[in-house]
This record gives structure tokens, C-alpha cells and sequence, in this order.
């Protein structure tokens, strides 16, 4: 078959596209990035005649459209991410996330693509009280990069009922671990970055505030998984995670502290706002036969590994 996957320069998709290209199944993969934030060099070894460049912007529909043209299955990652950033990007942010699914969602009707896997975020739970959040649960998105995943999760539904497509939107919990396109934006990224370079980790607020947490790889194999066998995801939504992958902000300075075995002082900012807040449950991606294989301490002694090695050794490698 023939895989579009949108934003495949980015972190995620930097561990996708090899691994979809690794699949008995997938003939060829098409990249369809504006590379505004990814980079062609996350691709490196996978550039052959079975990878298919595009650069375009998901906002333009007729890149959207010439690049799925001839596709079976599409993963669309594409979007701006960073969710606290969003904030002072929101026009920008809805007409990448929100119009730019549209787009995709648009093409893949009218080209009658197989199904879709559309990346969204446990970040739409917002501050929860519950310590189980399920799919049912109300969402409550508190910056625009959220708001726009949940509008898009709607065009989604639409497109489904309108145009027949078989489609899933993956809930996915805050990504962590090595890949060719790794972003530090994100806090075990960062807090290995800050604790390698004997930085303080700071922690916003009191450190209370809980997240669920995969590794990028996992993350990756999901959405692998997700768009080959697409039988194995009935459902519209899934949350993507484990159970026990749900880590209070001040457990994951601990961790990281303990596994860079450094004596790091760990700084609480209290008048800093922590952000959302929403300890997940994964129990219906059980029903999909997917489950992670990362443990965060390994994901974090891999990420620091990776980040000490030098570039001869990375290149032998």
C-alpha cells in the first residue's frame, strides 16, 4: 500500500517513516512536510526511490491533494504543537491545525483514501479532577493548540458520516525519548537536556499537576499500527498511553534526577501557572492489541546515552 503521512520531518514522524518503509506491507511512503519545523536530515537513511518528498503547507489544499493522490492510508501529523506557545499563535495555530485537517480530510474523501489516522492530544482534557479519564470524559482544552485538536476531532466525525472514510483520532500523551527529530520543548526532553548540562530542573507551580507519558518510539508504532490495521480501531477516539505511564510533573524531575545520578536541584517556580493537568486511563487501547513497550527510566538513561555520545559514534552507528 501507500502511505501519505503529513509533517513526516517532525519528531514523531521521524520515527514513523522509517517504520512504516521497515513494513512488508507499505510499498512506498509520501512525505508531505512545509518544513517550518522539521528537517529533511530527520529522514537520513531513509531517502530512497520508496520515499516520496513533498514540500508543501497542509493550509494549501492543492498540496494537500497532489500529495495524496495514488495514497491506500494517511497519518496526519501536521500541525503546530507546543501547547503553551499556542497562546500567542492562535489564528496561526487554528489555520494549520483546524483548516489544514480540513484539507486533508477534504482530499481524502474525494480521492477515496482507505482511512485515516488523525493525531490528537490527552492535552484536550485540560485541568481534571478525576484521576481516570476515559474517552467519554468532557474535554476542556486551555490554549489554542487543544482547542483546535478538538474542533479538528469533529471535522473528523464528519468526514466519516459524509464521505465513508474509516478514521481514528489517536489522543496522544506527551512524547518523550531519542528520535532523529527530537524536540525540547517538551519537559522529560528538556529536564535531561537541563540535567546533563547541570542546569536546575525547574518545575511551574508546586508539581502536583499529572501527565501521561509514551516514548516517541511507541508513539510512532501506534500510529504504524493504527493505519495497517485499521480493523484492529473501530472506535473514533483512543487514548494513547499506559496506566501506569501517569506521572505527577515533580515524580519526573525526581526520575530524571535519579537516572542522570547527579545532585540536581530540582526548583519550584509556585507563582508560575502549571498548566493542564489529567491523569489518563488507557484501558480501551487494550481492545486494539497495541500496548507500549518504553518504561520512562529507560527512555530517559536512552535519551541521556544518545545525548553523550559523540558524532563519530553516531555515525558508525
Amino acid at each position: 500500500m501507500r502511505v501519505l503521512v503529513t509533517g513526516g520531518c517532525g519528531y514523531i514522524g521521524s520515527e514513523l517513516v522509517p517504520l512504516l518503509l521497515e513494513d512488508d506491507r507499505v510499498d512506498d511512503v509520501v512525505v508531505l512536510d512545509s518544513l517550518a519545523s522539521g528537517s529533511p536530515a530527520n529522514l537520513r537513511g531513509c531517502i530512497d526511490d520508496r520515499l516520496d518528498f513533498r514540500r508543501g503547507d497542509v493550509r494549501e489544499y492543492g498540496d494537500v491533494e497532489s500529495a495524496m493522490r495514488g495514497v491506500d492510508r494517511v497519518v496526519h501529523l501536521a500541525a503546530i504543537t507546543g501547547a503553551a506557545s499556542t497562546h500567542d499563535r492562535r489564528e496561526e495555530t487554528f489555520a494549520v491545525n483546524r483548516h489544514g485537517t480540513e484539507n486533508v480530510l477534504t482530499a481524502a474523501g474525494k480521492l477515496g483514501v482507505d482511512s485515516l489516522v488523525f493525531a490528537s492530544s490527552c492535552n484536550n482534557y485540560g485541568r481534571a479532577a478525576s484521576t481516570n479519564i476515559d474517552e467519554e470524559t468532557e474535554q476542556d482544552p486551555l490554549n489554542p493548540y487543544a482547542e483546535s485538536k478538538v474542533e479538528s476531532e469533529r471535522l473528523l466525525a464528519d468526514a466519516m458520516d459524509d464521505y465513508g472514510i474509516d478514521g481514528t483520532a489517536l489522543r496522544m500523551s506527551t512524547n518523550y525519548g531519542w528520535a532523529p527529530g527530537i524536540r525540547f520543548n517538551l519537559v522529560v526532553n528538556h529536564f535531561v537536556f537541563r540535567g546533563l548540562t547541570d542546569r536546575p530542573l525547574t518545575v511551574y507551580g508546586d508539581g502536583n499537576n499529572w501527565r501521561p507519558f509514551i516514548h516517541v518510539a511507541d508513539a510512532a508504532r501506534a500510529y504504524a499500527h493504527a493505519a495497517l490495521e485499521p480493523e484492529s480501531w473501530p472506535q473514533l477516539v483512543y487514548n494513547v498511553g499506559s496506566n501506569d505511564g501517569n506521572y505527577r510533573i515533580s515524580e519526573i524531575a525526581e526520575i530524571v534526577r535519579d537516572e542522570l545520578e547527579r545532585d540536581l536541584d530540582i526548583t519550584y517556580l509556585e507563582d508560575e501557572h502549571p498548566g493542564p493537568s489529567y491523569h489518563v486511563n488507557f484501558d480501551r487501547l487494550a481492545e486494539t492489541g497495541f500496548e507500549p513497550e518504553w518504561t520512562l527510566r529507560r527512555g530517559v538513561r536512552e535519551l541521556a546515552d544518545q545525548l553523550r555520545r559523540n558524532r563519530t559514534e553516531v555515525v558508525e552507528a
